[in-house]
This record gives structure tokens, C-alpha cells and sequence, in this order.
């Protein structure tokens, strides 16, 4: 089914048949006592500077037994699991390395009480990189403290740092993440076709004119909040023919004076987010979900996307980690055939400079 339930700071849904996938009243609803036997919980966060443990989110019962669960970030650096059904506890932490830097994180529970697996993972949404660790076989989780957890705020704990929590009843891919809503056009060499429509095997047009095949045309469907929210880059700016809706780390490869004179590189990588500014670049109006797509070329080449250059799906040496793979969108292609991406060309801008570029091709 996929996502069924997300709350922030101003409130919540809960849909058990999946948010924005069925008219309310089209699927009997589930049973007072149903369980979560796999599933998904994801947590975005910013990152607190305090010297104690941060509550990201918790939740207690005590009828009809005893259970509770809580994810916390560690002032040391660290995410810990705590998980109890009656008497039972599991626990589990995660270390990361802290980094002044680091705008959000993303941590995810996944679970699967049938396999006897679950993993915590944390990403930071701004860049590339994962972090994962295995867990000892989970409990299935009651729908019903889901439920609770997600819709009324008065029977949990959620730090105000949290900009969103969300709950699948998938176990849902962590690690390379897709950029491109699924209209916008990519130049190919018949033409521009629509990000959605492309396929393995299919080509498309580089920089430099010359065809590329792609290894991997790869989608997947998110809630609309927090490092997911879409950003609409306005036409003409950026070299667009038209308007087009991206995800806010999508990179865009931006040229010209300026960027020469600035960063003394030919070109620099800017995510989206860092280009919002309320005109050539906005937070577009959008659904509960959104879904994203990319393209997998062999040299993490760059595509044309409605006449803008941005960069296609960048996995890195994720190859040499098969753990990983496991986790990712990549998780069902034959490793072997997959590329290694070096480090980016081009060096990637900073909020602070990408401010600096904008107010010097504003002046």
C-alpha cells in the first residue's frame, strides 16, 4: 500500500488505506486490534544544539499491556531506537558523526516482523551519504498506537525541532533519492520526453550533444513535507523554456561570469532549495504525496531539463557497499552493471553562496 499516515507540528493524517491513493469509505477499515507486521517509520529533523538527549518522538500505553517506543538524537552524536511490548525491550543506536553543517536529518525505522529484520538509518537530506545498522528481530507494531501516535498530539512526545514525521506499511528504500517531477521534459535525440516517461535503454542528450544510454530510470513517491517538498523554478529563469517542479535537492548546473569570478570554476551544482526566493524559484503548491524520478546515466552525466542543465541520479562507489544497495531503489539491479560515479565535476554551492550568486546576477 505504501503511506499511510504523516504529522508535523501543525497536525496529522491518518489513512489506512493510503494517503491519496483511495476515496475515504472505499476500503473496510482495519481491525481495532490489526498489527504492522513490516512497515515504515521516518522521521525529519533539525538537529538541536543542546547538551541532552532530544526526544524526536515517543509514545506509551498501558492497556491492554504495557508498550512504548522512542526515537532519540544523542548530544554525542547518535540516534537510539527504544521499542518494549510488555516485558520484552529491544534497543539499538546508531552512531553518526555530528556536523555543524547539517541542516536536517532524516532518520527511518524499517521493520519486518515476518523476516525477523528491521534497520535504523540516518541520512542528511542536503547531501549524499547513509548510514545504516541492522536490528535484532523487531515486534509487529499496532496500528492502533500508529494511529495515536499520529493524530493525537496529546498522547506523545515530539520535539519542536521535528519538521515531519510519516508512516508506510512498505518497507520503503532509504539511500540515492530522485529529483525530477514526472513532466518534466528531458532533451533526448528525438526530442524533449517527459522525465516519467523514460526507460532503461532509452537515450538522452549531455552537455555536449553526444547520447547516452540510460542504465536506470528509477521513481519514487513521497510525502510532500519537509527535504521533499517540491520547488517550482519559474521560466525564464535558469535558461527554462517552462516552468518545472523539482525536488529540493535536485542540482542545477548554473555557468556564466559570475560563477567564474565567484567559485573560479566554470560551473557550479545548486540544489533548488537554495534558489527559492518567492520568484524565479518557489515551494509549489502540492497533494499529501508526490512522486519523483531520475535518470542512472554511466558518468553521472548532465541531462537538459526544459532547457536548464541539472545533474542526472549521482550514486557514487554505492556499488562496492551490497548492504546499501539492499536498502535503495537500486536494491533489484544486477550490481555488477552498475557505474561508479566519481566525486561531482563541478563543486557544490553552500546556502550562504548561493545567496552571493543570485544577489551578483541580480546586480
Amino acid at each position: 500500500m505504501g503511506w499511510i499516515a504523516f504529522t508535523d507540528q501543525t497536525g496529522g493524517h491518518f489513512m489506512p488505506q493510503g494517503l491519496g491513493e483511495c476515496p475515504t469509505g472505499t476500503l473496510a477499515p482495519p481491525a481495532p486490534d490489526a498489527l504492522m507486521p513490516r512497515g515504515t517509520l521516518m522521521i525529519e529533523t533539525r538537529p538541536a544544539a543542546e547538551s541532552r538527549p532530544q526526544t524526536l518522538l515517543s509514545f506509551s500505553r498501558s492497556h491492554p499491556w504495557r508498550g512504548s517506543f522512542s526515537v532519540q538524537a544523542l548530544p554525542s552524536g547518535g540516534i537510539t531506537l527504544i521499542e518494549t511490548q510488555a516485558d520484552d525491550l529491544r534497543h539499538a543506536t546508531l552512531p553518526y558523526r555530528i556536523d555543524d553543517r547539517t541542516d536536517s536529518l532524516r532518520i527511518t525505522y524499517s521493520w519486518d516482523a515476518p523476516g525477523r529484520w528491521a534497520r535504523l538509518s540516518v541520512e542528511r537530506p542536503d547531501v549524499f551519504g547513509l548510514t545504516s545498522v541492522a536490528l535484532v528481530p523487531p515486534h509487529p507494531i499496532p496500528l492502533s498506537d500508529m494511529r495515536t501516535v499520529f493524530t493525537d498530539p496529546r498522547q506523545r512526545v515530539m520535539d519542536r525541532e521535528v519538521i515531519f514525521a510519516a508512516l508506510s506499511s512498505r518497507v520503503e528504500p532509504v539511500g540515492p533519492m530522485p529529483g525530477l517531477s514526472a513532466t518534466v521534459p528531458v532533451l533526448t535525440p528525438g526530442g524533449y520526453v517527459a522525465a516519467g516517461r523514460l526507460r532503461r535503454a532509452d537515450q538522452v542528450l549531455t552537455t555536449d550533444g553526444a547520447p547516452v544510454p540510460v542504465l536506470q530510470s528509477l521513481n519514487r513517491r513521497v510525502p510532500a513535507l519537509g527535504s521533499f517538498r517540491p520547488v517550482r523554478l519559474r521560466a525564464p529563469y535558469f535558461g527554462l523554456r517552462r516552468d518545472i517542479v523539482v525536488a529540493p535537492h535536485q542540482r542545477l548546473v548554473i555557468r556564466g561570469s559570475e560563477v567564474e569570478y565567484l567559485f573560479n570554476s566554470e560551473a557550479v551544482l545548486v540544489p533548488a532549495r537554495y534558489l527559492v526566493n518567492g520568484f524565479s524559484a518557489l515551494f509549489a503548491e502540492s497533494p499529501m504525496m508526490v512522486s519523483y524520478h531520475n535518470l542512472l546515466l554511466p558518468g553521472h552525466e548532465e541531462i537538459d531539463a526544459a532547457g536548464t542543465q541539472t545533474e542526472s541520479l549521482y550514486i557514487g562507489r554505492l556499488r562496492r557497499k551490497p548492504d546499501l544497495i539492499g536498502c535503495s531503489l537500486l536494491e533489484a539491479c544486477d550490481r555488477a552493471r552498475l557505474p561508479e560515479h566519481p566525486r561531482p565535476l563541478w563543486p557544490v554551492l553552500k546556502p550562504y553562496e548561493a545567496i552571493t550568486l543570485a544577489m551578483n546576477r541580480a546586480a
